[in-house]
């Protein structure tokens, strides 16, 4: 039996292109460099109230974090699972959901694929959570990753209160000076 699309059908489509793909340190919480606290964790500025204007607009989040403390001998894969679960219930708290979090742990001379700007976790996720890179946002506070979602073919995003656009190796579409901001950039869509 043929089916007929529906309205709901093309929302359902639309949400799942709805992606926004984030770095942790620095972007969503204060980078405190090799950090396996998880009460240490802190939000950045302004970034409780852009993960919840993106998930009240229907955007799924996503976290892919480089976290090779792990690989460098400094705390566990345990404490880097502690971490990430204090992170989700920090998101939670704020009103909003993460749907995955991705971290390569390995040390940045193991010449992994998944150490960003590697595409290695952007398509594992991509595959388990349903989306098109292409149609993602990344955000992110390095050139490593504006260069991640630049290979991904996604737009991308430069979370810098200082820096202007052309202070960006790899030239984000935006710079912006916190997750807020980034948000509201989102929103606002393609210019």
């Amino acid at each position: 039996m043929m089916r007929t699309a529906t309205i709901e059908d093309s929302a359902v489509k639309t949400a799942a292109d709805k992606v926004v793909i984030l770095d942790r340190d620095g972007t969503i919480v204060v980078d405190r460099g090799y950090l396996d606290d998880p009460a240490g964790l802190e939000f950045e500025a302004a970034a409780p109230e852009g993960l919840r204007w993106l998930h009240r607009r229907g955007y799924r989040l996503i976290v892919i974090s480089n976290q090779s403390g792990v690989g460098r001998g400094y705390f566990t894969d345990d404490r880097l699972t502690a971490m990430n679960a204090r992170l989700r219930s920090m998101v939670e708290g704020a009103g909003a959901r993460l749907e995955g979090i991705y971290c390569c742990p390995h040390a940045p001379d193991a010449a992994c694929e998944c150490r960003k700007p590697g595409q290695a976790l952007m398509l594992r996720a991509a595959s388990e959570l349903g989306f098109d890179p292409r149609a993602a946002y990344v955000v992110g506070d390095k050139d490593s990753d504006i260069e991640f979602g630049r290979r991904a073919g996604a737009r991308t995003i430069l979370i810098d209160p200082r820096a202007g656009p052309a202070q960006s190796a790899h030239r984000a579409d935006a710079v912006v000076p916190n997750l807020l901001a980034a948000a509201r950039t989102v929103i606002a869509g393609p210019q």
